[in-house]
């Protein structure tokens, strides 16, 4: 490609170059190792969020299991480079290994998955992420059981050494990976792949007339969605040191997913902004906000204010969040150009009431047999 093409991209994604420049400059500007170690967390779910959006905002399969591809990749990477069977494979070969196990494991889910649409699809999906964290709680002599696997390795750069518990590190990695991800991520959107995916999303029976593939195109989103929850297993639980089945409950499948809707389904820079949105409003606004509701209460002698825990109520604010996003603005806060004219096509098509009930009326009154009729 030229120069002029390359610099029309550039001037066509100015504002995300902005931002990215902004998050490689924060560990500069905010010297607290604490913030830069969540933001580094925030950026893990980021990654999450960019392969969720794969499968649910591309090719419209709702998937309630994927923290079960979180966990693949996370043990993928525990078991190889960690005491507990004395293997130590280097960071950044099981880095991608991770995330090609993790790949293939969205492949063998998306296999029985093929015919299933909708609820079926979700509560089939559900299952496999229940599942898999199971299976690590039940075979300890293979996978720690409980106590999970302690002590993973560090990565190792060379020319820096081992990146130890210094966050800064790991956020650097993540933002460039992030970075491939998305270049990757749109790259796929693009593509005829990415094409046949908004296809299936629209009108399964109307792409398969077309002579799309939808088995090959179904497993490919599974798989593409699952491999960059790999990548993020991978360095979540390296940067942690230690993982357990508990990590990877339905409640982050669930996070994710909220991740997704709220940036917009189908909207790559929507995603990362839904998925940066909500992880710190869970971690950081909602203990200030507790704190907060504990001042007041004592000024205000209002007893319920004084015990609050708005961090224990997360789950009950994330529903009634939804509830009104679904209200108000159902293609997310930042919704892809294309999605939101979908929505919009379906809401201007859709008849009022009023004009159903008078069309109800009408024919009824049309069928009616008039009186004194026979």
């Amino acid at each position: 490609m030229g120069g002029p093409g390359l610099l029309a991209r550039a001037g066509r994604y100015r504002i995300a170059l902005g931002v990215l420049v902004l998050f490689v400059l924060y560990p500069l500007l905010d010297r607290n190792p604490a913030h830069v170690n969540a933001a580094a967390d925030a950026a893990v779910f980021v990654l999450l969020a960019l392969g969720l959006n794969i499968v649910v905002g591309f090719a419209g399969l709702l998937d309630l299991g994927y923290a079960a591809f979180f966990a693949i990749g996370s043990y993928t990477y525990a078991l190889a480079a960690s005491p507990f069977y004395n293997v130590h494979i280097p960071f950044w070969p099981m880095l991608f290994l991770g995330a090609i196990i993790a790949g293939v494991s969205g492949a063998l889910l998306g296999a029985p998955t093929l015919r299933l649409r909708g609820d079926y699809l979700a509560i089939v999906t559900l299952g496999f992420g229940e599942i898999v964290p199971t299976v690590f709680l039940n075979l300890p002599k293979y996978t720690g059981g409980t106590n999970g696997v302690v002590g993973i390795d560090k990565p190792v750069l060379w020319g820096y050494g081992s990146f130890g518990f210094n966050p800064v590190p790991y956020y650097y990695t993540l933002i460039a990976i992030i970075v491939f991800s998305v270049i990757a991520v749109l790259r796929l959107r693009d593509s005829r792949l990415g094409r046949a995916w908004l296809a299936v999303r629209e009108d399964e029976i109307a792409a398969a007339s077309m002579g799309i593939n939808l088995t090959t195109t179904k497993l490919l989103a599974f798989s593409f969605g699952a491999f960059f929850s790999g990548f993020g297993g991978a360095l979540y639980v390296a940067k942690l040191g230690v993982v357990s089945p508990e990590q990877f409950n339905f409640t982050v499948s669930f996070t994710i997913l909220a991740m997704v809707v709220l940036g917009g389904m189908g909207s790559v820079f929507g995603v990362i902004a839904g998925a940066g949105i909500l992880y710190e409003f869970q971690t950081l606004f909602l203990n200030d906000l507790t704190q907060w509701a504990h001042t007041l209460g004592a000024a205000w002698r209002v007893a319920f204010l004084t015990t609050v825990n708005f961090v224990d109520l997360k789950f009950l604010l994330y529903g009634l969040g939804l509830i009104l996003l679904m209200l108000l603005r159902p293609e997310g806060l930042f919704p892809e150009r294309r999605t939101k004219a979908i929505i919009t096509e379906r809401v201007a098509a859709e008849i009022p009431p009023e004009d159903v009930s008078a069309a109800a009326g009408a024919t009824g009154a049309a069928e009616a047999p008039p009186e004194g009729g026979s």
